[in-house]
């Protein structure tokens, strides 16, 4: 009898905790239900669903682990490839193989290391993923040059419908011209193939004045990146300077601006550039004062109806889920979540919820869903 009270009170008690770990935000769509899948995560910064239903989580000092939906949280992974942890930098992004389900293929971007230890560049390596190893790993692409800066690695993975790899790349925090140049990989986007080799179409190949991997340029730090499903476009969003955000469709061979245009300013007040010249790109749409973006995913579910063909984006700075709602290539409207923490990741699960990574030493995977 005792027994059986004793095994009441504790069942009670979980399921006042996990009533406790539940909370509800009102959208102007939706009511939303937010869980705490886990916690413990050490500033984690990439996620990718795997077929089986577990997510791969990267944090940033160098570890890979599963994540499954019931909390659980694996050892890391082993064999992932040295990376220099410091500042923005680390194990950053991670992306499943388009054949996955053929080649356990995944791919991983990082801040890879010089030789001397000092300085670093933003690199991806594929693998063979296991169990609790990573094997045949291999560095596809490392970008030039390697500098002394802590700062704005950029660093999300994404593939075209073609199965090339798109790979945002930061200036390294630089104010000369690296991201305006053709000849670094600074403040650029890239677009690879599986192997590292260049794609035939890539707007700069067979150009000796420009890295042949090299898809747009004018970029200062992208965080976000995601393929429309419409179009099959290449939407991404950077930070700007104290203001200035952008989202950008990244087309081939154009040129976005920075450090020319920019509706950001100096950190403390001091105009940089302007913010329109003959040439460069205007952003699709871009926030003053920053947001600090970082995560962006577009909704296609069915949780989420009101949400169809949204753009989620997540806010660092203001702890909050934007949600922005569509006209062809214009924002018609924006709406701002209050998450309580700093989103790092957005994503949609097979199950058509959404899914955010929060960064903090005891990161968080959450969970958001309708309410009922």
């Amino acid at each position: 009898m005792k027994k059986s009270l004793l095994a009441a009170c504790v069942a009670a008690l979980l399921l006042s905790q996990v009533g406790m770990a539940a909370t509800q935000i009102n959208s102007e769509k939706h009511a939303i239900k937010v869980e705490k899948v886990t916690d413990g995560l050490a500033h984690p910064w990439g996620m990718t669903f795997l077929p089986d239903g577990r997510l791969l989580v990267t944090e940033r000092s160098g570890n890979l682990r599963y994540v499954g939906l019931d909390g659980k949280v694996s050892q890391p992974i082993q064999g992932v490839p040295k990376v220099r942890a410091y500042g923005q930098g680390g194990l950053l992004d991670v992306q499943i193989d388009p054949e996955f389900r053929h080649n356990q293929t995944i791919y991983l971007s990082f801040s890879e290391p010089s030789e001397n230890g000092k300085d670093s560049s933003t690199a991806v390596a594929s693998a063979t993923l296991g169990e609790d190893k990573l094997t045949n790993v291999k560095v596809i692409f490392s970008a030039n040059p390697k500098i002394d800066s802590a700062y704005h690695f950029g660093s999300r993975l994404i593939f075209d419908r073609q199965g090339n790899l798109f790979v945002t790349l930061g200036d390294r925090g630089s104010r000369r011209d690296d991201a305006q140049t053709l000849d670094t990989h600074l403040g650029k986007v890239v677009r690879i193939q599986t192997d590292g080799s260049v794609p035939a179409d890539n707007p700069y190949i067979d150009k000796g004045y420009a890295m042949p991997e090299v898809w747009s340029f004018g970029h200062r730090n992208l965080q976000g990146a995601a393929l429309n499903p419409v179009t099959g476009e290449l939407w991404t969003h950077e930070h700007g300077p104290q203001g200035g955000d952008e989202i950008n469709i990244a087309r081939a061979g154009k040129n976005y601006g920075w450090p020319v245009i920019t509706y950001g300013e100096e950190y403390g007040g001091g105009k940089i550039g302007s913010t329109v010249k003959d040439g460069l790109e205007q952003p699709l749409y871009y926030w003053v004062p920053s947001i600090a973006p970082s995560g962006m995913t577009f909704y296609t579910g069915n949780s989420f109806s009101h949400w169809q063909g949204n753009l989620l984006v997540g806010s660092l700075k203001f702890s909050q889920l934007v949600r922005l709602e569509l006209e062809g290539e214009k924002v018609s409207h924006e709406e701002r979540l209050d998450i309580g923490q700093r989103v790092r990741d957005v994503e949609q699960g097979p199950d058509g919820a959404i899914y955010l990574l929060t960064d903090q030493p005891n990161g968080e995977l959450l969970r958001l869903s309708p309410a009922k």
